[in-house]
């Protein structure tokens, strides 16, 4: 019985962020947009020689969604800590981390898996090759769900705070290099031809790790915040 009830009390807060989303899909698009901009912005400042971008273009997509995923991460729990909503949720009778995993995996939804669907088109933009774009699309699939776990806690540190976008910049960027270092590198090794499942394994360890630590630190952090 309890867990059905939980379960059904995360449901419910997943249609109601969905349907918030889907209110103001305009803001959700703001990543996929900063995202293009980015890659675009690149073969302007380096030229247009294909080889050149084809041998750094996976670096620069994974730069271009951290950077968007960084965008949107603010509004994570923005909206329910200014409206009183977080505080219901952290005083519920529910496991505080599973609702939390499961707005985490919302805002995974909303800004980054139309980060990785848009990968292929940001690929053929810097003549990525064709070979690479499966290593890229599992390597996407595996840091943007590592990285919205880490920024989670970020936010969930920091959501007391009424200015806190440079000190959310300074706590996850840390967290982030090591994941963009793995996830490229990965990109990069497939590349050249050389095996690039280490890194995937690696970032698949750590994201096993982040499921379940994470939901719990963000628990923590939050009733730091709140009280």
């Amino acid at each position: 019985m309890r867990f059905g009830t939980t379960g059904s009390a995360c449901a419910a807060l997943i249609r109601r962020d969905l349907l918030l989303t889907w209110r103001r899909r305009g803001d959700a698009l703001n990543p996929v947009l900063f995202a293009v901009i980015v890659v675009v912005l690149f073969p302007l400042a380096l030229g247009p020689e294909p080889n050149q971008l084809a041998n750094i273009a996976a670096g620069i997509v994974f730069v271009a969604v951290l950077l968007a995923g960084l965008l949107a991460l603010d509004t994570l729990f923005r909206g329910d800590h200014d409206d009183g909503t977080l505080e219901q949720i952290v005083l519920s009778p529910h496991p505080l981390s599973l609702l939390l995993a499961s707005k985490i995996f919302v805002h995974w939804l909303s800004t980054a898996l139309p980060l990785i669907v848009i990968s292929p088109l940001l690929g053929e933009m810097l003549h990525l090759p064709r070979s690479v774009l499966p290593v890229l699309l599992i390597a996407l699939l595996l840091a943007t769900l590592l990285l919205s776990l880490l920024g989670a806690v970020c936010v969930a540190l920091t959501i007391g705070m009424r200015r806190s976008g440079m000190l959310l910049a300074l706590l996850v960027l840390p967290l982030y290099v090591p994941v963009l270092i793995f996830a490229a590198g990965a990109c990069n090794a497939a590349q050249a031809g050389l095996p690039f499942f280490a890194p995937l394994l690696w970032l698949g360890a750590a994201l096993v790790m982040a499921l379940v630590l994470a939901p719990l630190a963000c628990a923590a952090a939050l009733r730091i915040s709140i009280t």
